[in-house]
């Protein structure tokens, strides 16, 4: 029986006896003994988030044990680390994506891109991502599968009575939502909590402020550029069955004309969410973005167009909890020194000198760890780590850190590292290999964008 528990929590117990190991190990010289306790902190972490050995909630929870046990900070300072501006930004952007869902906007979001894109499968597909990549610019992109899978669902179904007979479409259909959604999900602030994890790691670690306009001028021109090109890639190398839906776009007519016009529930849905996304650019920099997504999710209660509990039941506290931990180690990982000195060791390493050869080691090391773990513990544990890299080197660190948020989306090779693949997957119309056909051809061309607007576009906006 003992030998079964063991197997059982195998990966609990090997990320442990890691962490115990290097505590015993002599002070490398360069770190300090609180450095040394916060790599095997890192460490312990880094396995159990990769292996998923616990629930990652309670990893993040291990992390405020482990901070106060270990002597890296006072109670009060590892709780004041846990609750920030950014994670009030991470929890109110979650709270205002509930809201929304809660309308079902879904069909009629479905027909309006339908009667723009007409029923050639290669102009929906265009539509498809560039809807999903303008919506999950603003609210992630787990909100955005979640609210697009069904128009996928409906537009399978309604195109033939087997779905055996539609296969290719059916993955053609969900790729396009699920990849649009990751595209998207770095062109703004609140497009993803990586997002928030790096605002964070900049103000707090090197006092550096960037506002929600200033990320979207780095990072949203590459968002409209990937549309088109996502699209055609994927039409390019998934050939569906039918090249036109006319008869699924005739009953989803349908389906929207039995729900009746818009009420003014709605109306009111997408003024305050219009409202609280121009406040994130015009006025986060005087009250934060966390409180301004706050703001938004108070409008949505004080007028009765969602309930709390409504919020309470669908809200995934857990995540707002893991997104706590990662930034609290992070700040560890600096104040600490193991950041510097784990940064110093990889410039070292790999004998890089920065500039445009750091850049590209950075994205392609958060391209291959997002591929294998979530991309907020990624940009969690990589983000001191490349941001002093960067500074150490001479490189600007505003763009070391847009290009690690940024090419921590480039996991479109697997299923279980981005939200949206996750949801997309959990429909049951695709399988993991699926994610492999076109994917692989996208991490190419998503990093070769990248390295080009951060050789040439950001630059410029940053005069040099």
């Amino acid at each position: 029986m003992i030998w079964s528990w063991i197997h059982r929590r195998r990966w609990v117990l090997v990320s442990f006896a890691v962490g115990g190991l290097l505590l015993s190990l002599p002070v490398p010289r360069g770190l300090s003994v609180p450095g040394l306790r916060t790599l095997s902190l890192v460490a312990t972490t880094f396995l159990l988030f990769l292996t998923e050995a616990v629930p990652l909630p309670a990893v993040a929870l291990l992390i405020a044990i482990f901070e106060v046990f270990l002597g890296l900070g006072k109670p009060t300072t590892v709780a004041q680390s846990f609750m920030n501006d950014s994670v009030f930004f991470i929890m109110g952007s979650l709270m205002l994506a509930v809201a929304l869902v809660k309308q079902n906007f879904d069909k009629r979001i479905a027909l309006a891109i339908l009667r723009l894109t007409g029923p050639r499968i290669d102009r929906i597909v265009l539509g498809l991502v560039a809807v999903s990549a303008l919506i999950a610019s603003v609210i992630g992109e787990h909100t955005v599968a979640a609210m697009m899978l069904p128009v996928a669902v409906t537009l399978v179904n309604y195109s033939a009575d087997d779905r055996k007979k539609v296969k290719n479409l059916a993955v053609l259909l969900m790729l396009s939502i699920a990849y649009g959604a990751m595209i998207a999900g770095i062109g703004t602030p609140s497009g993803g909590a990586r997002n928030a994890i790096m605002l964070a790691y900049w103000k707090e670690l090197f006092g550096i402020q960037v506002s929600y306009l200033k990320w979207m001028q780095f990072a949203y021109p590459m968002v409209i550029l990937q549309i088109p090109v996502l699209a055609l890639l994927l039409c390019r190398t998934i050939r569906p069955e039918l090249s036109d839906l006319s008869p699924a776009i005739s009953a989803l007519r349908e389906k929207v004309r039995e729900q009746g016009k818009m009420r003014s529930k709605d109306w009111a849905s997408i003024a305050i969410f219009a409202t609280t996304v121009v406040m994130w650019i015009t006025a986060s920099d005087r009250i934060g973005l966390g409180i301004t997504s706050l703001v938004g999710v108070s409008l949505f209660i004080l007028f009765g167009i969602t309930r709390w509990e409504e919020i309470n039941n669908e809200v995934n506290w857990g995540v707002i909890l893991i997104y706590a931990g990662t930034i609290s180690m992070g700040i560890a990982m600096k104040d600490s020194g193991a950041a510097h000195w784990l940064a110093e060791s990889f410039l070292f390493l790999f004998g890089l000198h920065g500039g445009f050869s750091l850049l590209l080691f950075i994205s392609l090391l958060t391209t291959v760890i997002t591929s294998v773990m979530a991309t907020g513990a990624t940009v969690g544990i990589l983000g001191p780590i490349v941001l002093d890299m960067a500074r150490i080197s001479g490189t600007s660190i505003v763009t070391a850190g847009m290009v690690t948020a940024i090419s921590s989306s480039f996991s479109y090779m697997t299923v279980f590292s981005s939200p949206a693949g996750n949801i997309i997957y959990g429909s049951g119309f695709i399988k993991p290999v699926d994610f492999l056909k076109a994917g692989w051809k996208m991490v190419i061309v998503s990093i070769s964008i990248l390295l080009f607007f951060a050789a040439t576009y950001w630059r410029l906006l940053s005069g040099g």
